[in-house]
């Protein structure tokens, strides 16, 4: 089942009004004045603190935010995307420069490094095809991350920060 549910409160530690989100929400503000704090219940989301999934992203599993500097957020969540369970294989074709050109590897499989892995000087662009994946602007998963369902991403400034560089890559399993 794809059943996801994380409620967010206005107020840290859990107080103040909330509101109970089961899927994505392009607009908290529709719902909350502001958010600072959050309960995953079940599954997997990333939360944005702009509307409409832009801005920062954080991903988070079930568990407990009492505020939203908890997990490096900067600025209240504005915005939030469940993230499917998926079953099976993970395929992620990724490119040296935008629009699929240039130099690609197939990953089926997490990558700490891709730089240094595949002899790539970038990733800019990239074609999810099976799976969902969290890329990371340094190697060994860490800084800032970018969430990719299955798609097609003609560039990754689309989708990410302006000159954010991708370095690793890791499988979002079902153990969420």
């Amino acid at each position: 089942s794809n059943m996801g549910k994380i409620i967010f409160y206005e107020d840290r530690n859990f107080q103040g009004r909330s509101y109970e989100c089961m899927s994505d929400c392009s607009d908290m503000s529709s719902y909350l004045s502001r958010c600072n704090s959050c309960r995953v219940e079940n599954g997997c989301f990333m939360v944005y603190d702009r509307p409409n999934y832009m801005g920062n992203q954080y991903f988070l599993r079930r568990g407990e935010y009492s505020d939203y500097m908890s997990f490096g957020m900067s600025d209240s969540i504005r915005s939030c995307r469940l993230i499917p369970q998926h079953r099976g294989s993970y395929r992620m074709r990724i490119y040296e420069r935008e629009n699929f050109q240039g130099p690609n590897h197939e990953l089926m499989d997490d990558c700490d490094n891709i730089m240094d892995r595949y002899s790539l000087s970038d990733c800019q662009s990239c074609n999810v095809i099976d799976g969902h994946w969290l890329m990371y602007e340094q190697p060994h998963y860490r800084g800032r991350m970018v969430y990719l369902r299955p798609g097609e991403y003609r560039s990754m400034r689309d989708i990410g920060y302006s000159g954010m560089r991708l370095s690793s890559a890791r499988r979002i399993m079902d153990s969420c």
